[in-house]
């Protein structure tokens, strides 16, 4: 089963086996919505150069440009060209598409910046020096930040009509909004991207587009203006949009969305993200998000359908994922992480780490002045965070085994609990059983 799609799948596509071999690659990972005739047989010719466009909006990508990514990833293994276009210029205007608001306008800095970061993001799955088939980033700023506004018009805008512009879905949604109406800005985005197909058709011989699925209007507008203006054949291909099982916006949770930047979500939180979805998503993500094979991932679909309660499809998933994005590191630090929450010792974490592990478990608040000197004795501190009932009850669990401090068993009813106790000065968690955590900040 491939991943939930945002809407019908149209494949238009060439039906002989021997001419579809990366669309065939795509196909049973999921990754397939649309293809334009003949698309399989110019990727069978010969090595085309393919692209896809990422706007610099925030400083990081997130798990949603994961499927456009490993459609560059599977692009570049089979032996093709591919090209990262970074939109510094269309960035600067905010594509319309899938979206109820125009954007707010980035400054050139500010996309130059996000870029910088994407980039270094990016090569953790692209081979930017490979002697054969390098990937390369280009930046759209580069010509369109030089066009003149009277040039544009009369080169590229006279080869668009107003009225085939108003048909499509993202610019007609908009403008039956009478709240949120369209911009200009926004409403010549399309010619914008067209252009760059143009662009990267002259500078580079770049024959394919590709991106989501609600991309599709504005990747054929392009193949037409390629056609238009230069004379070649052009192809695209989308990918379909990803939803979660609940139909809920595939990468965005409580918090928000999923970054590939560690600093904005934490190994551990990006590990537990895929830890934690749903089962029935579990086997399709492992197909569009990994690069296992399908003897690999029939194995796991086999363990999710007999033992399910073991998890190895979804730890499996968290760990390829992982790694790819933040390598053994990350990963160690993400398992060593979610370990603590089975008891696993707090020895090497950070007081930035224990707060990010422990954020969704009840918590309270000490001064500081009472850990100091002799501190505070233990089956206070367990009866004043309502961890036992009372001091009655803590003594009863402290005797029984079942108290732990920093996950170190308390064996001593008399023992205090000083400010050296906890981790950096600011934080103490204590355990009563397996599973009740409380984590105690220090003011």
């Amino acid at each position: 089963m491939g991943p939930r799609l945002s809407s019908e799948v149209h494949i238009r596509v060439q039906t002989n086996p021997k001419i579809m071999k990366l669309l065939e690659e795509y196909g049973w990972r999921g990754m397939l919505q649309d293809a334009t005739e003949g698309a399989g047989q110019a990727l069978e010719e010969g090595a085309v150069t393919g692209y896809i466009g990422f706007d610099p909006t925030a400083p990081s990508l997130h798990v949603g440009n994961l499927m456009p990514i490993m459609g560059l990833v599977h692009l570049q293994r089979t032996g093709h060209n591919p090209i990262v276009l970074v939109g510094g210029g269309t960035g600067l205007i905010g594509d319309p598409s899938g979206k109820t608001d125009e954007r707010q306008l980035l400054t050139k800095e500010r996309a130059a910046d996000n870029l910088a970061l994407m980039q270094g993001q990016l090569e953790h799955f692209l081979d930017f020096e490979c002697a054969a088939n390098p990937a390369r980033t280009v930046d759209n700023l580069e010509w369109l930040g030089g066009i003149s506004m009277v040039d544009f018009l009369r080169d590229v805008g006279k080869h668009f009509s107003v009225n085939v512009l108003l048909k499509k879905e993202s610019i007609r949604r908009r403008l039956d909004d009478d709240q949120a109406g369209l911009s200009y800005t926004e409403f010549s985005y399309a010619l914008l991207q067209a252009y760059d197909f143009v662009a990267l058709n002259e500078r580079y011989g770049c024959s394919f587009q590709m991106g989501g699925s609600d991309q599709w209007g504005n990747i054929t507008a392009g193949i037409d203006l390629v056609r238009r203006m230069r004379g070649e054949k052009a192809h695209g291909i989308t990918f379909p949009l990803v939803t979660g099982a609940g139909g809920h916006k595939f990468g965005k949770t409580e918090a928000g969305a999923v970054w590939l930047d560690p600093k904005l979500t934490s190994p551990y939180r990006f590990y537990q993200f895929w830890m934690n979805v749903d089962d029935r998503d579990v086997i399709s993500y492992l197909k569009c998000f990994t690069l296992l094979d399908s003897d690999e991932i029939t194995a796991d679909e086999a363990s999710l359908s007999e033992r399910p309660h073991e998890r190895a499809a979804h730890r499996r998933l968290a760990e390829v994922v992982t790694r790819s994005v933040h390598g053994e590191t990350g990963l160690a630090s993400a398992q060593g992480a979610t370990a603590v929450l089975f008891g696993g010792s707090l020895s090497g974490l950070g007081a930035d780490e224990i707060s990010d592990i422990f954020a969704d478990v009840p918590s309270s608040e000490i001064p500081k002045i009472e850990l100091e000197g002799e501190g505070t004795g233990i089956l206070d501190l367990l009866a004043s965070t309502e961890v036992a009932n009372s001091k009655g009850d803590a003594r009863r669990s402290v005797e029984g085994g079942g108290v732990y401090l920093n996950n170190e068993r308390v064996t001593d009813t008399d023992g205090r609990v000083r400010l050296e106790d906890a981790v950096e000065g600011r934080f103490l968690v204590l355990r009563k059983g397996k599973k009740a955590y409380h984590m105690v900040r220090v003011v």
